[in-house]
């Protein structure tokens, strides 16, 4: 049995979804007739209350359809240092809108109202870049899962408002926060002007994002989705999935974040584990001692069958999804006091 807790990236559809996906009617999205597609982009919609949404390939192309949506060339995005868009995304900020970057020292990945006021730029100074966008994440990726409440990012979105900022969200792991904190989809909608979430996380899909946000601006991004080779053709054998995990995989994220605890329960006991983050989703990071590298670790991990990445040069992260059950849970505590 391989324990798999790289990311929650590696679950497989389930039979149930399968089913859903092959029984699926179809037809061409490019030319906007696949009505899985179009059903699944009006019902994230509506689930949000947003008015359009736009279904891409990844969580990569929908945070950089937005990005390059709502600035022009020459614009800063205001982000945490710490932000997917800035580290994992290929440089695609800058490569895709050519924009630069104001990276912030937020706490666990969290921006607070005050550090984006104070990074905001004078916009009648010419030479610095005009403050465009502000940036969040959530769940906080780098931050071990950890998550905003509704009235943090309110404060955030009046500093927005306040200056006249485009407020967007990269929430690939959105549900997993709405899961813990209670809040609604309805409340985010009100908050952002754009919002990416994720599929193919912690709901299980195998391939999916979408971008929601206005009519007019989804309609600019479908635009650009076009231009980055994103128009699909019979995508709705994908959209089905999402309809399915929507309809059946949320709820179960409570079962994920519990089964992350128990591990961090189990890495508190091993003498090497020096440190580790609190757990407030699926996400669980810990760090080693200086005289172990990470790299290291993941391999010697790997030798006995289990499956993490280095997330620093002393840090290691697993992640639990749907695939990873109780049974991989004791087998996990076994091979770790090995």
């Amino acid at each position: 049995m391989t324990i798999d807790l790289r990311s929650d990236t590696v679950t497989q559809p389930t039979p149930a979804m399968r089913e859903a996906m092959f029984s699926a009617p179809l037809g061409d999205d490019v030319f906007g007739d696949d009505p899985t597609v179009n059903a699944l982009e009006t019902k994230v919609a509506e689930l949000f209350g947003m008015e359009a949404a736009l279904f891409c390939p990844s969580g990569t192309m929908t945070n950089q359809l937005a990005i390059r949506t709502h600035t022009r060339p020459g614009d800063e995005v205001i982000c945490d240092q710490l932000s997917h868009i800035y580290l994992y995304e290929g440089g695609g900020t800058m490569a895709n809108a050519l924009v630069s970057v104001a990276l912030l020292p937020g706490v666990r990945g969290k921006l607070t109202p005050e550090l984006i006021r104070d990074a905001v730029n004078n916009p009648a100074d010419p030479h610095r870049p005009l403050s465009r966008l502000v940036s969040l994440e959530n769940t906080m990726n780098k931050g071990g899962g950890c998550y905003y409440t509704v009235p943090e990012i309110a404060a955030i979105q009046q500093v927005c408002k306040d200056h006249k900022l485009v407020l967007h969200l990269d929430g690939a792991r959105l549900f997993n926060a709405l899961i813990e904190t209670g809040d609604s989809p309805e409340a985010y909608g009100q908050l952002f002007d754009s919002i990416s979430i994720c599929l193919s996380k912690g709901l299980g899909c195998p391939v999916g994002s979408l971008l929601l946000g206005t009519r007019d601006f989804i309609a600019q991004a479908r635009r650009y989705r076009k231009l980055m080779g994103g128009g699909w053709r019979q995508a709705g054998f994908l959209a089905a999935a999402g309809i399915y995990a929507l309809d059946h995989h949320v709820n179960r994220l409570k079962i994920d974040h519990s089964r992350a605890r128990k591990i961090g329960a189990i890495l508190e006991k091993r003498p090497e584990v020096e440190e580790i983050y609190p757990i407030d989703t699926n996400i669980v990071i810990f760090r080693l001692p200086e005289s172990i590298l990470a790299t290291d670790y993941v391999a010697q991990l790997a030798e006995k069958g289990i499956r993490a990445v280095t997330f620093g040069k002393h840090l290691v992260r697993f992640v639990t999804h749907l695939d990873f059950t109780d049974e991989h849970l004791t087998e996990l505590e076994k091979r770790l006091a090995v």
